[in-house]
């Protein structure tokens, strides 16, 4: 009996709040017309070093959800990171580029196909007598499998702020969906494209922040001001920006991110004298 009747208040509870999202909020939200910050002028005389860095989001990561929820568009309009990229740039409002050289332009159908969005005929048999039929079916894409992201920056000193700085060059995303034929996790690259040329939209979008529904960010906010976990994938050098999977695996790569997260941020310290 006391199985049945907390059955009945969780389906109450989940009903008020799919009721409530219904209604909106009690106040007008800045974020639709907000716009992003611009960066401060740099010079190429005031960046007096600097080192590009491959960065990975993996969005299972608790700290990394308000990028990946939620899958399905609420009631509110609020959408996750992908589906606004993907929306974007089957507008045409965006351009995506290659996922392995950043170079050529890639297609939204060719996206999806990376997404597993495929078409295949199925030959069924209809009657006793043998006779068959083809019957074409098509997979839709699955972008609730990108569960990663991987950031193309460049950390820099400036001698006019003196202060070691970031700005986030690219983003490429990663789906990792499952292989029903070869029976293993393919992990995919789907395109490259370029930072400034999505801050406009992601100043517009709200991301979800925990304890306080007051005081919501934007992606572009979520991003600028650094709110995700990540490691360091690899970084420019001599081997044309090979990847730290190139020459270390398991607990070693870990301890190679580490190592280059340290030595960027001990390069600023070493500049100071106390």
């Amino acid at each position: 009996m006391n199985k049945k009747i907390l059955f009945v208040i969780i389906a109450l509870t989940i009903t008020g709040m799919a009721n409530a999202q219904a209604f909106g909020d009690i106040y007008q939200k800045s974020i639709p017309d907000a716009k992003k910050i611009d960066y401060p002028f740099l010079r190429e005389g005031d960046v007096v070093w600097s080192q590009k860095v491959y960065r990975l989001i993996d969005l299972r990561e608790k700290i990394n959800q308000p990028l990946y929820y939620p899958t399905v568009a609420t009631n509110d309009g609020r959408r996750n990171f992908l589906s606004i990229l993907l929306e974007e740039i089957k507008a045409g409002h965006i351009n995506a580029y290659d996922a392995y050289n950043g170079i050529g332009p890639t297609t939204y159908t060719a996206i999806e196909n990376n997404m597993g969005a495929k078409t295949r005929t199925e030959t069924q048999q209809i009657n006793a007598a043998g006779d068959t039929r083809d019957t074409t079916i098509s997979d839709p894409p699955s972008p609730q499998d990108v569960k990663q992201l991987l950031l193309y920056e460049e950390w820099y000193f400036d001698k006019k702020l003196g202060k070691l700085d970031v700005r986030i060059i690219a983003i490429k995303p990663y789906w990792m969906g499952f292989d029903t034929e070869l029976q293993r996790i393919n992990r995919i690259g789907l395109f490259w494209i370029n930072f400034d040329e999505i801050r406009d939209v992601m100043s517009r979008n709200e991301a979800y922040m925990t304890n306080n529904d007051a005081q919501r960010i934007s992606f572009d906010d979520l991003f600028m001001q650094r709110r995700f976990g990540s490691v360091i994938y690899g970084t420019s050098n001599v081997y044309n920006d090979r990847q730290i999977n190139e020459y270390s695996t398991s607990k070693s790569a870990l301890f190679e991110a580490e190592r280059i997260k340290k030595e960027l941020f001990d390069f600023e310290q070493d500049l100071w004298e106390y």
